[in-house]
This record gives structure tokens, sequence and C-alpha cells, in this order.
């Protein structure tokens, strides 16, 4: 089957995006998928909606697994499977309503407590009711929490209070962060017991959490957020739960009775929290609990003879085929598109010294590329960008245009496949003409992201028989204007003195005879941002190029590092940063590429100044998408995309546009 993974891509460590999933795991969950014999493409939800919807009409998928939680509101994740839903695509996991309704603590709470499931008294706390502890009827000590939160949001070690003066300066405290509500409960004395739930199985062995904790009273320790989302290594789950028979009977007979009155679907996890006599109180359910590796739901499985971690998703899959009537390969409502694949194809090794092809394409990548637009179930058209282009797309009836040409002469070169494409009214991935030329003259984009208030480095554009620039400080480095995939750029290109910088000025005017760029050195990190997206783009992980001690004093990414095996650099991805930088990253990049007008797809390339700040270098909106071997690629692979599912999101814009086009009679 063709399956859709939807998920929202965990980017940093904060709390906003603590319920999302980490690139280690959307990478191990595609990998089971992929074992159990699937078409895998993983989907990061983040970013406008007409793009998700453009990206799932570019899949059709036969299913969706779903583990997006969404990012703000009430209601988040209910919002996923309600889209699912509205566009008649078969998901994992329970329907928007029952989403909506466990996200509710306490609405949960009043729902099981009707179906005589004992849980902790408790008052709900928001704007309008606040507290009054004259008439808040409960017994200490207390637990106070968010109402509408996941993954330990909002609970802390703190969050057990023992006195009136703690209750209110925490629930004050509280609410200032989660205007939405929160819940004051009773502590229960004891510990956190979790029991899964497969539908295809039934509810599954309780498990119990040990928790590495000091100076906390014997069953006062609580799974709270620091644990469970910064030190998960002092969390140890045993299952089965070291608990007497008969209240694990109950525990499982409790369960199965909360999945039933919620309608839980698929999968499941219902929390408790039982004391040492053995009473047992519901705390809440999750209906999109973790698939992490080493969850509770796969260790629990094991016990019921599911050994392998592909074994409980198999199972997840088949309860939803077999509850929706999913038949895989069945026909559509969207028809397959006709797509016609616009490349340069590499003829001239670029290892051989000329590197007249360097920003051409392999015909390995190329075959690539098209195998993946054709494995969306779309028919491929492939268009060598010749100067016999113009004749083959006045006859062809196409829908839309996946575009990697580079073009073959002129300053303006990449921008002439967008602009013979625009002529002809066929829609088309990738930046508009305009934004091709502007990024591929380095200079007029430096001036353009500077206006945008994007640090760059101090530059001048000296043409052949021009004077060398005077007022630039040295080290500088030397490299053409209007060339891309580190063409005419090597150790040689940095200069430390007026010599040196004539010397590389008259070598690249002999070569290129055109304009160099003589641009101040960085001396600090280099990074590169990939971008996916048009209306609202994202960040893709940030890759960083390390320069290790075999390299020059004066390191750079030059032509030689992407054409040859060179120890002296490598490559992180994600890069090893705080989060801070990171943020300023991303926003350097994001505010560069859309300075410049790309869309869908891009890679920024970024350097650290000497006071550490990053500075924009230079954008390419046609990067290059070799599998397993492009910066992109790579980039996207961290993010659990592999080169198929890459292909799909460049393509889902250009989709969402032609059919907006179509729908507005254009």
């Amino acid at each position: 089957m063709r399956i859709a993974f939807t998920h929202n891509l965990k980017l940093s460590n904060d709390e906003s995006q603590a319920e999302f999933d980490s690139a280690e795991t959307v990478h191990a969950l595609s990998d089971l998928l992929r074992q159990l014999g699937h078409e895998v493409h993983p989907v990061d939800v983040s970013g406008p909606i007409s793009r998700l919807v453009a990206r799932l009409e570019t899949l059709r998928p036969d299913l969706i697994l779903n583990t997006a939680e969404g990012d703000h509101g009430r209601f988040r994740e209910a919002f996923y499977p309600a889209l699912f839903e509205q566009l008649r695509l078969p998901f994992t996991g329970s329907g928007a309503h029952v989403c909506s309704v466990t996200l509710d603590k306490q609405a949960t709470k009043l729902l099981v407590q009707r179906a005589g499931v004992r849980t902790p008294r408790w008052a709900f706390l928001d704007a309008e009711r606040p507290l009054d502890t004259a008439s808040l009827d409960l017994r200490y000590p207390l637990i106070v929490k968010p109402n509408f939160e996941g993954s330990s949001k909002g609970v802390t070690t703190q969050s057990v209070v023992y006195d009136e003066q703690a209750l209110r300066a925490l629930v004050e405290a509280t609410l200032a962060r989660y205007e939405t509500g929160v819940l004051v409960e009773e502590f229960i004395i004891g510990q956190d017991v979790t029991v899964p739930y497969l539908e295809t199985l039934g509810v599954l062995s309780p498990a119990t959490y040990h928790l590495e904790v000091e100076g906390v009273e014997p069953g006062h320790a609580i799974y709270d957020y620091v644990l469970k989302n910064d030190q998960p290594h002092r969390v140890q789950v045993q299952a089965p739960a070291d608990l007497p028979s008969e209240v694990i009977a109950r525990l499982r007979a409790l369960t199965a009775t909360v999945m039933r009155e919620l309608d839980v679907r698929d999968l499941g996890r219902a929390d408790f929290r039982v004391t040492d006599e053995g009473e047992i109180y519901f705390i809440e359910v999750n209906a999109l609990p973790s698939l992490e590796p080493g969850a509770s739901l796969y260790q629990a499985a094991k016990l019921e003879g599911l050994s392998e971690d592909s074994d409980v998703l198999a199972a997840i899959l088949e309860s939803a085929i077999r509850r929706q009537r999913v038949r895989p390969n069945a026909p559509h409502q969207t028809r397959p598109l006709r797509v016609g694949f616009a490349y340069n194809i590499r003829r001239v090794d670029p290892r051989s010294g000329n590197d007249e092809d360097a920003e051409f394409d392999s015909p390995r990548t190329i075959e690539a590329i098209g195998q993946a637009i054709a494995r969306l179930g779309h028919e491929v058209i492939p268009l060598e960008a010749t100067p016999d282009l113009p004749r083959l797309l006045s006859d062809l009836d196409l829908d839309l245009v996946f575009n990697i040409a580079e073009g073959l002469r002129g300053r303006s070169r990449e921008a002439q496949i967008p602009a013979l494409l625009e002529l002809l009214d066929i829609p088309y991935t990738g930046s508009d003409a305009a934004a091709l030329a502007v990024t591929l003259d380095k200079g007029l984009a430096k001036r353009l992201v500077r206006e945008a208030g994007v640090l760059t480095p101090r530059w001048a554009l000296i043409a052949p028989g021009q004077p060398s620039p005077t007022d630039l400080r040295f080290p500088v480095i030397v490299k053409p204007n209007a060339e891309g995939s580190s063409k005419g750029i090597s150790q040689t290109s940095v200069a430390r003195d007026a010599a040196e910088l004539a010397e590389a000025l008259d070598a690249l005017h002999q070569r290129y005879h055109a304009a160099g760029l003589v641009e101040e050195f960085l001396p600090g990190r280099e990074f590169t941002v990939g971008i996916l997206g048009d209306e609202a783009p994202q960040t893709l992980p940030i890759m960083e190029v390390r320069f290790h001690a075999e390299a020059a004093s004066l390191p750079i990414y030059s032509y030689e590092h992407k054409t040859e095996a060179d120890l002296s650099v490598s490559f992180d991805v994600p890069a090893r940063i705080d989060d801070a930088l990171a943020e300023r990253l991303r926003a350097v990049a994001l505010a560069s590429f859309e300075a410049l007008g790309c869309r869908d797809v891009g890679r920024v390339d970024l350097r650290l100044d000497a006071d550490g700040e990053p500075n924009f270098i230079e954008c390419n909106p046609l990067p290059g998408l070799s599998p397993g071997f492009s910066d992109l690629c790579v980039a996207a692979e961290a993010a659990g995309l592999d080169h198929a599912a890459l292909i799909a999101a460049i393509m889902a814009p250009a989709v969402r546009r032609l059919h907006q086009a179509r729908a507005g009679g254009r």
C-alpha cells in the first residue's frame, strides 16, 4: 500500500514541540512500514493547510498513518483527523470527535465516571472560574496541571502542593501559561501505571514506570515533563507491571471500559495511579500514544506475541484497514497528472577539470527523480532543456512541469525554462523566472537581502579590466558572480593581500569572461539551511559544513569538495548547535528566501562572522536533488523525508497552484 505518514517534526526542545516526533522516530517508523512491504511517504504537517492538502492530493495514499498532534488550540489533536475525514482519506487512530474529547482531561473524566470508573476528585479552573479555596472541597495533597496538554507539559516536581498558600501561587502561575484552563486534582499517593491498547488484540498488559528521582517520599514521585522529555534515561518501563494479579485484572477491565466509552480506535493508552493498597484511579487517556522506539505499547505487545515493533504497526494498520474497508490500489477520485520533467543532463564529468556541465544533473539523479514522480501515480514526460524544448512544449498537453533545468547559457539561464512555461501558461515547481534570475546574480541577491535587514559580508563586483577594490578588509574570497555548484571556487580563491587578489581576479576573468564577486572572508562556522514551501515556507534540519585539521587555515567549501572525496570537510545534520543559534539561522535563511521571492524549495548558505552572527552568503533555488548525496537530500533525510517524499513535498505547492488556477478559471 501507499502510506502517507503524517506527523509533526520536532525541530527544537521547546515545550511547544514536546508532543512532536523526533527525526529518529520518523525514520524508525518509516523503516518499519517499509519492512512490512509498504510504500511510505513521511509528511510533516507543519505549514499552511493548503500545502498539506496539495501534498495529500499529490500522494493519493491508500492509508494515512497519523501521529500528528497539532501545534495550538484546544482541539489541535482533532484537526488532522477532521481534515482526513473531510477529504475522505482513511487513516489510523481515533476520529476527530474522540481526539477532541480525550485532549480535554475534564471531559474525559466526566465520561468515564459515568461508566463507573473511579477518578480522583478535581476542580476545573480558568479565567471565568477562578480559584475559590473556601468552596474547594478537595483534600491535600493536590496536583495542578494544564487541562488541554499532553506529554506532561506544565507538570513538574513542584506541581504537587500541600497547603493553600502553595496552591494559590501555583494556580496563578499555571493559568498564566495555560489560559485555556487547569485541573486541580487530588493527588493519589502511589505509582503511575499505563495500560496500552490495540484494537485487534484488546487491552494489553499494564506497565509501570520506575523513576530515578531523589528527595521524594515513596509514592509521591510523578512522571513529569523533565523526566519525559529531557531525562528519559532516568525512566524505566516495566511490562508486565509488578502488581498483584487481581489489580492487573481490574486495570485491564477498567481500560476496556474506558476505550469502549470513549470509542478509541486502533490504538490508545490509559493512565492510572495505583495505591499501595491496590486502589485504582483513572487519570487520563491518550488516543495518540507514542510510537517512538521503546514505548510501552511495544513492550506490552511483546507479551501478547507481537515480538517485533513492525508487528505492532501491522496490527494498527490491520485495524484501520478493516474498520474503514480500505482497498489497496483502489481507483482514486483524482486522475493522474501529466507531469513534464525538465532537466539538463550532465555529459561531462566535473572531475575532469571541465566544469561546463557541473550544474547539470547526472543520468542517475534524473532517473531517480522521474521514478519518484511516477511512484506518486503520475505520468512522467521527460523534457531535456535543449533549444527544441519550446516546440515540444507547444505540442504536449501537460498539467504541470517539475523543473530542475539550469539553462544553457547567459546570466539569466536559470530563468529560461520558467519564463517559457509562464508564456505557455503551464504551472511548474520551484521559484519563478524573476527569482531565479536574481539569485543567480550573487551581487544582486546580496543587495536585496541586505535591504531586507539581513547581514551579509561586504563585497564588490569587479568586471574584467576594472581595478581591484581598495575598501575591503583582507582576507577576501573571489568567486564568479553568476555561477553555481561552487564553480570557480578553490582554496586559491582566498586572497590575503592585494597581490593575491589581483592574481585570483585575473584567473577568474580569463576563465569565465564575466564579473567576479570579491567578498570579505568570514571566520566563523558555515551552515546550509534547506527550505520547503511557498506561502509559509519551513526549514529542514540545519546542516553544518565542518572543516577539520586537514583544511586550510582559511577554509572554504570549494568546488573540489563537491566533486572529490576530501577528508578535510564533513557534515553534521542536524547541526550540533544550541537552540538560540538554530533559531537565528532559521530566521536569517527564511528572511533571505522570502526577500529573494523564492518558493517551493531552496537552500540558503550562511556563515558566522567574528561576532557569531549569521550572514547570508548565497541562495540556491535549484538545489541538487541527488539521492543520498546532495545537501538538501541529506537534510531531508534527517527530517524523515526519503527521496520520494522530498520530491512529493516539492511538487505539492505546485499542485495546489494548479488546482487554484483551474478553480479560478485560468
